[in-house]
């Protein structure tokens, strides 16, 4: 039986593919192996947006390449976004690949792998699948551990941010019908999933190409005194209606998530959703990429600060002690000083309890490589640091608001000795102790400790504590955020 190695760069849309990847291989007859040295096939699913995550793959490659003169019979496969910025010029550039898939062709994996198995040359498959397009359904899979599941609703962006190469490595705007969304989730739920979420590049543009949803209530209304009429109906989409949809048909699901929507798109009829749905999580990952007008319209964002701070504060009044994350660029081409002040202020203002990161890079195919990139790497490194440290500031006065309150923790881990972990619906990291194996439930946890990046708590259930109710959990890391 062949055994495949599967390494991931990149986002959540790079981490759903890569779990539909290993189910057609399984299907194929692949197992997994225990590292690449042991595997038949070595799969890279790669990711283009920053030019570090580039920098990892060739690492990557040269290191396979190694592997491969030892195993001449191994096959190496580079997927993804990269594949398809580069398609036959990877081959020149990285000799050692046999196959180069971008991402809407990772359907034709087990096939193509055969070819190259049975002695085939090196095959490139690129392109998109606009006319007809095919997204890989999660399978089910009962009696596992996996309380959280993703599910793709659409693919591609019709953003043009001048920073972005996603348009050109995922194409256009394609989304996917209503009806097979809600009856993905309805079966991963009943194999035991708890929370479910959504993806897309700009996941809350989303449109039902059905045509089976009824407006959402709130659709078309314009609540914002910062975005003219005009613009306001432009943003509208189904993606509220979409919610209300899983909602209701649905009801055994525990929670429900989605990422990454775009600020346009943060609609009156999301907002109302978000506070008329329990479902919905209260805690929304919002990227803003800089507090700058200027730098925004440089970006071609589409929104200004001011429009962006209400949006996200009626969302907020709307759903009391919702939390909000976001996405930073800094050193993007003409950002000054003040520019980079103006974003600091937006993060304190908003109280982000979550920043991802980034200095900006140089992406081929984007409108911003015609733009000199004239912030020095010294300034970027020391603007990235002093964010991190604002971010940081903001996210330890947050955690320690939490102390003393009750949070609904929906468990993801628990080990043999008791110690437990999980999200609260404000998506912190909250660790605790307990009795039995709760995987997958939802505990109320009382907060009694504020930790660096996350919470330490005692559950409220007397019969769950039993003889641990005075051990709590330490804290665990999360990734760096750079």
């Amino acid at each position: 039986m062949p055994r495949y190695s599967l390494v991931t760069f990149g986002c959540q849309m790079n981490q759903h593919d890569s779990e539909r990847v290993e189910e057609l291989l399984a299907g194929a007859g692949y197992t997994a192996a225990s590292d690449p040295g042991h595997a038949d096939v070595v799969l890279l699913n790669t990711c283009s947006v920053r030019e570090k995550a580039e920098q990892k793959l060739r690492s990557e490659v040269g290191r396979i390449a190694l592997i491969k003169k030892a195993r001449p019979g191994m096959a190496l496969c580079v997927l993804g976004c990269v594949a398809q910025q580069e398609g036959e010029r990877l081959l020149k550039k990285m000799p050692h690949v046999d196959l180069v898939v971008g991402p809407d062709h990772i359907g034709a994996l087990p096939e193509l792998l055969a070819e190259i198995e049975l002695g085939g040359p090196p095959r490139v498959r690129t392109g998109f699948d606009l006319d007809e397009p095919r997204f890989l359904r999660a399978q089910p899979r009962a009696n596992t551990s996996a309380v959280s599941r993703f599910v793709t609703i659409m693919k591609g962006c019709n953003e043009r941010c001048s920073f972005c190469i996603v348009p050109h490595t995922r194409g256009a705007e394609r989304y996917r019908p209503s009806g097979e969304i809600i009856e993905e989730i309805a079966q991963l739920v009943a194999a035991g999933a708890r929370e479910v979420t959504l993806l897309g590049q700009t996941v809350n543009s989303y449109r039902d190409p059905s045509h089976a949803l009824p407006p959402a209530p709130g659709a078309g209304e314009h609540r914002f005194q910062n975005t003219k009429l005009a613009q306001a109906h432009a943003d509208e989409s189904e993606f509220a209606a979409l919610l209300r949809a899983i909602a209701a048909s649905v009801p055994a699901l525990a929670r429900l998530r989605y990422t990454s929507p775009h600020p346009r798109h943060l609609t009156y009829s999301l907002i109302r959703a978000h506070a008329e749905l329990p479902v919905l999580a209260r805690h929304v990952h919002m990227p803003v990429q800089s507090g700058s007008d200027r730098v925004l319209k440089r970006m071609i964002r589409r929104y200004s600060v001011a429009e962006y701070y209400e949006r996200t504060r009626v969302l907020q009044e709307a759903v009391p002690g919702l939390t909000l994350s976001t996405d930073v660029i800094v050193g993007f081409p003409g950002e000054t000083q003040e520019d980079f002040l103006a974003t600091l202020d937006l993060v304190r203002t908003v109280g982000f309890v979550g920043l991802f990161g980034f200095k900006y890079s140089v992406r081929p195919y984007t409108p911003a490589q015609k733009l000199a990139d004239d912030v020095t790497e010294e300034d970027k490194s020391e603007r990235l640091r002093e964010l991190f440290a604002v971010a940081d500031s903001v996210r330890q006065k947050h955690l320690a608001s939490r102390v003393g309150q009750v949070e609904e923790v929906l468990v993801e881990e628990c080990d043999a000795e008791g110690n437990a972990s999980g999200r609260s619906e404000r998506n912190e990291i909250v660790h605790f102790a307990a009795a039995r194996p709760v995987r997958g439930e939802i505990v109320s946890v009382r907060i009694i400790r504020a930790n660096k990046n996350s919470l330490g708590g005692e559950t409220l259930d007397s019969a769950l504590r039993g003889v641990m109710a005075s051990r709590v959990a330490g804290p665990r890391a999360l990734p760096v955020l750079a």
